[in-house]
């Protein structure tokens, strides 16, 4: 069976060609053209959110299992408060001192390694990928980089340049490298000692190419390879290779950072790891667009002597304030031991319903980010990404928002916001066994 792998944006996505669209959607796409991502076949008209839930323009509901960026919940009212109390008063650049800035740095850096004493603040994600890569080639003198063969980094040209899944023709320039995700199928048993294999493997690879590497650049839960969690710890001696390399490990923790793994606040710190560079975003502001790099002091000095950094908004006192609120409702509303409690209750309940239904072929995560596989029920080996759309579509009929990642786009990306409840755990439980036929 031939199987064919899908590009990041296609998945679960509507196509623009179909006919009979609805208003709303002829208006987006007039308006955004070529370049527009809408969710589903039928693309849902959203009106409002609070917490883990949705409502669209009908007055439909939606339990949201799909969207990580509201990691505190939809429209958090002390973030909202934050946010609006602090445009009220100032938002300004990092040209001036603010106190709000200083106070949300040092809680951030409270929640990091202490040597990465140095954070730059960027508006989204992909300039922060961006920025460190550029500073761990400053760093290290290399220029090569490490990543995994689904992996998504972001949208800048050189964040896009480490983002395998982004690309709908072509492949990866020679200065990446990409190597399989950290799964069983591929290594075995052995998934450490066959990951750092890979990345020593394609260490070598860009010797051949007369390049010397730059860093291993990973999302450490592995979300749109499928999200790659278990063993606790298997990460290390792949970091280590790249380091005895003379390159750096960047912690992409855009996806699974902020206490979404449960068992820690950083993807990385479930495998006892120490990064040279942290990167962040989504959940940093709880949908106010705001995002980070953690390095050293010296490797960003090193980068500064070159050429510098400023970003206009990165780093903005109302960014500052919403960034601020997430971290203080994280810790007083236990978000952090909520997401290892309900998310282990996600695992069990998914785990009894996979020993009743063939076509899940495994079920992998930490925390509130869950990875279901979806197989041919007579061969649970083979991706299938058909009956992944048909259950995602089957999702939304009973009210559950659910998106798709993977390789084959035939794994099914479970991460609601932090807040969930076990009712509402066991609201998704009941509508994925009526999916699957269990």
């Amino acid at each position: 069976m031939t199987r064919e792998v899908r590009q990041i944006l296609d998945m679960n996505a509507f196509d623009p060609g179909r006919a009979g669209q609805s208003d709303a959607v002829a208006r987006r796409l007039s308006n955004l053209g070529a370049a527009s991502v809408l969710f589903y076949r039928e693309p849902i008209q959203m009106v409002s959110a609070s917490g883990a839930w949705m409502t669209a323009a009908d007055g439909t509901r939606y339990l949201d299992f799909y969207n990580n960026v509201p990691s505190v919940g939809h429209s958090h009212p002390r973030v909202a408060a934050a946010v609006a109390d602090q445009i009220a008063v100032l938002n300004t650049n990092m040209r001036y001192l603010v106190a709000v800035v200083d106070d949300y740095l040092q809680a951030l850096k409270a929640k990091l390694p202490t040597d990465l004493e140095n954070i730059v603040l960027t508006c989204s994600g992909s300039e922060a990928n961006d920025l460190a890569m550029r500073v761990a080639r400053r760093a290290t003198g290399g220029t090569g980089f490490v990543v995994t063969q689904t992996a998504y980094h972001g949208n800048t040209a050189l964040a896009t340049d480490a983002s395998p899944s982004a690309f709908r023709t072509g492949d990866v320039p020679d200065f990446v490298v990409a190597i399989p995700a950290p799964g069983a199928a591929q290594y075995g048993d052995d998934i450490a000692g066959g990951f750092a294999a890979a990345v020593r493997g394609a260490i070598a690879t860009l010797a051949d190419r007369g390049l010397k590497p730059a860093a291993l650049l990973v999302d450490s839960i592995f979300s749109s390879d499928g999200i790659f969690a278990d063993p606790p710890g298997f990460l290390a001696p792949a970091v280590q290779a790249m380091q005895d390399a003379g390159g750096l490990f960047i912690a992409d923790e855009v996806q699974p950072g902020f206490a979404r793994t449960g068992d820690a606040f950083w993807g990385f710190a479930r495998h006892g790891v120490a990064p040279d560079i942290v990167t962040m975003g989504k959940p940093m502001g709880n949908g106010f667009p705001m995002a980070g790099m953690a390095a050293r002091p010296g490797d960003l000095a090193a980068f500064c002597e070159n050429v510098g950094y400023f970003n206009t908004f990165g780093g903005n006192p109302v960014a500052a304030a919403a960034g601020l609120a997430v971290l203080q409702v994280i810790e007083d509303e236990g978000l952090q031991d909520n997401a290892r409690d309900v998310g282990a209750h996600l695992l069990a309940g998914l785990r009894q319903i996979a020993d009743r239904a063939p076509q899940v072929a495994d079920i992998r995560g930490a925390g509130l980010f869950i990875g279901i596989d979806l197989g041919l029920p007579d061969a649970p080996d083979s991706p299938d990404p058909a009956e992944t759309v048909r259950v995602i579509d089957a999702m939304r009929d009973r009210g559950i928002l659910i998106g798709a990642a993977g390789r084959y786009g035939a794994t099914l990306k479970v991460r609601p916001p932090l807040c969930l409840t076990r009712d509402e755990a066991d609201l998704f439980l009941t509508a994925f066994a009526e999916a699957t036929g269990a």
